[in-house]
C-alpha cells in the first residue's frame, strides 16, 4: 500500500485552515497527502462538533471511511477537530475503528499522533487549546486565485447558544506582521481574493494591542499589490466602529460586502443569548452601513426558536428583515446543544415551529434575494471567473458580491476563451433562481 494519507475536511472555512496546517506537518514528515481516500496508509477526518447536523456528517464520515478499514483499504482512522474535542470520552465508543482523537490544542502534533497509531498504539492528543501555535506553514487546498486568512483563534463572546469558546478556547489574536507577512507570500503565490476569517474579525487585536486592529490590518493588507479583493467575513455586530468602516468605505480592494450575523433583533430574546446590542444599535447600524458604504451587500446568519421565542418577537425579526433587506441570509432552528446556558432554559419551543419559522424566513428570504437579482439586471459586474460548465455552455464565478461556496453564481458566455482565476467584465441580462446570467464585455 502507498504510504499516502488521505484527508476529509469538514465544517468552517476555519477548519479548513487547520486542515490545510496538518496537511504541512504531514507533507513536512514525509508523507504524501491527497483527498483520495481509497488504499491509504491513514485517514485524517478533521470534524465540526458546533451544530448536531454537523455531528451527524462528521459520525456519517467515520463511518464510510470505517467500512474501508474494514475490507483493507484504509490502515488507520484519525480523527481530529472540534467533534474530538467535543466528544473524547465517547468517541471510541462510538466508532471503535477509531484509532487515534486529536482536539483542537493538538493540531500540530498531527505527524507524530500518525507515527504512533502506525506502531499499532491507539492515540489521544488533547493539549491545552490556548496553547496551539497560531503559526504554522499551510498546504493550500482552494483554487489557486483565493485564500482565507486566519487572523484570530478562539471566542470570549460566550453566546449562551453555543460550545465554540469550550473547543476553541479563549480569543488569541495573531501578531499583525506575521498575519501580513503570510498575506504577501499568499499573493505571490497567486491568491487574487483574500477572505479575511475568525470566530470574531472584529474583535481581532484587542488583546494584543488594547484596541481593535482590524482597521489597520486592512489598510496594511490593501498595499500588498497583487491582491484584487480582500473580503471580511464574521463581524460581530457591536464591535464595528467608525474607523472600521471608514476603512471599508474608502479601501477600493476591501469588496462591499460584510458578514455579520446578528442571530436575533428581539431585544429580550438577544439577552437571553447574552449577545451585546439591542434591536435599536442594530437598526442604527446597518442604517449607517448602508449610507456610509454604497452598493454594500449584507449577509448574516439568524437563529429561529430560542426557548421562549414568541410569535411577537419572531415577527419582529421578520419586519427587520422586510426593512433591511439583507441580501444574503441563513437561518437555522435552535438546537438545543448540552452544556449551553440556553439548554437550561424554560419554554423550550416545539421542533415543528422551530422548523416552520425557519422556513418562512427563508420564504420571505428568497423573494429579497429576487428583487435584489432583479435590480441587478442590466448592471455591468466585475466576476472572478471560476470555470466553465458544459452543460449550461457557459463561464461561471462569482462577483464581489458572492463568497465562495456559500452564495451563488455569475454564469456568462464569452466569444473567446476566459482563464481561471481571471477577472472580466459581465452584464447582467438574466436572473437564474439564485444564480444570474449574463455576457462578457
Amino acid at each position: 500500500m502507498a504510504e499516502t494519507i488521505g484527508v476529509i475536511s469538514l465544517g468552517c472555512a476555519k477548519n479548513l485552515v487547520d486542515t490545510e496546517h496538518m496537511l504541512a506537518a504531514l507533507d513536512d514528515a514525509g508523507y504524501r497527502v491527497t483527498g483520495e481516500i481509497e488504499n491509504t496508509l491513514a485517514v485524517v477526518i478533521n470534524t465540526c462538533g458546533f451544530l448536531s447536523s454537523a455531528r451527524a456528517e462528521a459520525l456519517e464520515n467515520i463511518a464510510e471511511v470505517a467500512a474501508l478499514k474494514s475490507e483493507g483499504k484504509v490502515q488507520k482512522i484519525i480523527v481530529c477537530g472540534c467533534l474530538a474535542e467535543r466528544d473524547r470520552e465517547t468517541l471510541f465508543e462510538q466508532a471503535p475503528e477509531i484509532d487515534a482523537l486529536v482536539g483542537c490544542g493538538s493540531y500540530h502534533e498531527i505527524a507524530e499522533v500518525l507515527k504512533k497509531t502506525l506502531e499499532g498504539n491507539r492515540v489521544t492528543a488533547f493539549g491545552e487549546l490556548t496553547a496551539e501555535p497560531l503559526e504554522a506553514s499551510r498546504l493550500l487546498t482552494t483554487p489557486q486565485y483565493f485564500s482565507y486568512l486566519k487572523i484570530a483563534e478562539g471566542c470570549n463572546n460566550r453566546c449562551s447558544y453555543c460550545v465554540i469558546p469550550s473547543l476553541r478556547g479563549e480569543y488569541r489574536s495573531r501578531v499583525l506582521e506575521d498575519v501580513v507577512a503570510e498575506a504577501e507570500g499568499l499573493a505571490q503565490s497567486g491568491t487574487r481574493e483574500l477572505i479575511v476569517i475568525a470566530q470574531d474579525t472584529s474583535r481581532y487585536g484587542t488583546d494584543l494591542y488594547g484596541k481593535r486592529a482590524l482597521p489597520e490590518l486592512l489598510g496594511k493588507l490593501c498595499q500588498i499589490e497583487d491582491l484584487k479583493w480582500i473580503r471580511v467575513h464574521y463581524l460581530y455586530p457591536d464591535e464595528i466602529d467608525d474607523a472600521l468602516i471608514d476603512v471599508i468605505a474608502s479601501e477600493e480592494k476591501i469588496v462591499k460586502y460584510l458578514d455579520i450575523p446578528i442571530q436575533h433583533v428581539s431585544d429580550r430574546i438577544l439577552t437571553a443569548m447574552n449577545r451585546r446590542g439591542d434591536h435599536q444599535y442594530l437598526d442604527e447600524l446597518f442604517t449607517k452601513l448602508r449610507a456610509r458604504i454604497p452598493g454594500l451587500v449584507l449577509r448574516t446568519s439568524l437563529i429561529a426558536g430560542l426557548p421562549g421565542e414568541t410569535d411577537e418577537e419572531f415577527e419582529e425579526l421578520c419586519d427587520f428583515l422586510s426593512r433591511h433587506k439583507l441580501e444574503r441570509v441563513g437561518v437555522f432552528p435552535y438546537f438545543r446543544e448540552p452544556g449551553t446556558v440556553a439548554a437550561e432554559l424554560p419554554d423550550q419551543v416545539p421542533e415543528d415551529i422551530k422548523e416552520h419559522r425557519c422556513e418562512l424566513i427563508m420564504n420571505l428570504q428568497d423573494r429579497i434575494m429576487e428583487a435584489f437579482h432583479q435590480s441587478r439586471i442590466g448592471t455591468e459586474v466585475e466576476v472572478l471567473c471560476e470555470g466553465y460548465d458544459r452543460y449550461a455552455e457557459a463561464f461561471f464565478g462569482r462577483s464581489a458580491a458572492d463568497s465562495p461556496e456559500i452564495d451563488g453564481k455569475v454564469f456568462f458566455t464569452a466569444k473567446e476563451k476566459c482563464s481561471i482565476g481571471a477577472f472580466v467584465n459581465v452584464k447582467i441580462t438574466e436572473d437564474l433562481d439564485g444564480d444570474l446570467f449574463g455576457e462578457r464585455i
